[in-house]
C-alpha cells in the first residue's frame, strides 16, 4: 500500500499543473447545511476546525481567496507534490491568535511552531472519499512532517451516534463537525456531498452602519447596523468586545454571525458578532 501510494504521488508530481497566479482562488468544496433526513450511514464524519482553509497545490500554499500563505519555508518545504485541501489550525478557540500568525507578511517561526495544517481532501484524486481517507493517512505517514495531519475521519451507526458524537466535540470547546459522503468523487462548488453540523447557524452580512452606544457603552458603537445578502437590515449587539466597540469593523467589511433561528420576517434571532471575514 505505502509502495503503490508513493508511486502515485511520484506520478501525480509529474502531472501537476503550474502554479496559478497571485490571487488566483483555487477551486474549493463548499459545504451545505445537515439535514435531519440525512442518512448519516452514508458519510464520514469529522470535527469542524474554527481555522483558516488553505489548499496546497504541490508547490505553494494559498488562501481560500487565492493569495499566498506567507508562511515561512521550512513550513511547506517537505510537502508531498500533490494537491491537499486543509486547515490552518492552532486549538479550539484559538482563532484570532491563528489569524494574526498567518497575516504576517513576515513570518514569526515561534509563532508557525504552533500552526498544524490538517488535511481533509485530496483535490482532483481518482475514487471516492472512503478511498482518499485512506490516501490521505498514508501520504501523510511517509511525508513525515509534525505538523502535516490528516483529520480524523470516522463513521457512525445512526443519528443518536452523530448528536452524541456533536455534543462530545461542543462540550470540548469544539464548534462543529462536517459530514463527507463516502462515495463522492472530488467537487468544487456548494455541494450536499458534505455538510456542516453545529449546534447554532451561522452566515455573513456587510455592516452599513453604526448604533451609537448608551451608558458604559457611551461614546463607543452600540451595535453594527448590517446588511444581508437580499437587502434586509437587522443589528447586531452582542458578541462585540469593548475593542471592537472602540474601533468597529469599517463600513463594507463581511462579517460572520452566529444565531439561533429565522424570524418569521426572515431575520436572524439572537444574532451574535463572530469575526470579520477575511479570505486573505
Amino acid at each position: 500500500m505505502k509502495r503503490a501510494l508513493a508511486a502515485l504521488v511520484l506520478a501525480w508530481a509529474a502531472w501537476l499543473p503550474q502554479p496559478a497566479p497571485a490571487d488566483t482562488a483555487p477551486a474549493m468544496l463548499l459545504a451545505e447545511v445537515y439535514a435531519a433526513d440525512v442518512d448519516v450511514t452514508r458519510y464520514w464524519v469529522s470535527e469542524k476546525f474554527d481555522g483558516v482553509r488553505a489548499q496546497w497545490d504541490g508547490r505553494t500554499l494559498r488562501f481560500r481567496g487565492g493569495g499566498l500563505v506567507p508562511a515561512p519555508p521550512w513550513f511547506t518545504e517537505n510537502f508531498p507534490p500533490l494537491p491537499l485541501d486543509g486547515e490552518l489550525w492552532i486549538a479550539r478557540d484559538q482563532f484570532d491568535a491563528l489569524s494574526g500568525t498567518v497575516r504576517r507578511i513576515e513570518p514569526v517561526d515561534a509563532e508557525w511552531r504552533q500552526v498544524r495544517y490538517l488535511v481533509f481532501e485530496l483535490p482532483g484524486a481518482a475514487g471516492d472519499f472512503s478511498q482518499r481517507v485512506r490516501q490521505m493517512r498514508t501520504i501523510v505517514e511517509l511525508a513525515a512532517v509534525p505538523w502535516l495531519q490528516a483529520v480524523e475521519q470516522t463513521r457512525v451507526a445512526d443519528r443518536a451516534g452523530l448528536m452524541q458524537r456533536l455534543d462530545a466535540v461542543v462540550q470540548g470547546g469544539g464548534e462543529g463537525l462536517m459530514l463527507h459522503r463516502a462515495d463522492a468523487p472530488t467537487l468544487a462548488g456548494r455541494s450536499d456531498t458534505l455538510l456542516k453540523l453545529k449546534p447554532w447557524l451561522d452566515t455573513e452580512a456587510v455592516v452599513v452602519g453604526y448604533v451609537p452606544g448608551k451608558g458604559k457603552y457611551r461614546g463607543m458603537t452600540g451595535a453594527l447596523q448590517m446588511e444581508m445578502p437580499d437587502g434586509r437590515r437587522f443589528r447586531i449587539g452582542s458578541g462585540l468586545s469593548d475593542a471592537l466597540r472602540r474601533q468597529p469593523p469599517p463600513i463594507g467589511a463581511r462579517i460572520t454571525y452566529r444565531y439561533q433561528q429565522l424570524t418569521k420576517n426572515g431575520l436572524p434571532r439572537f444574532p451574535r458578532y463572530l469575526r470579520v471575514r477575511e479570505d486573505f
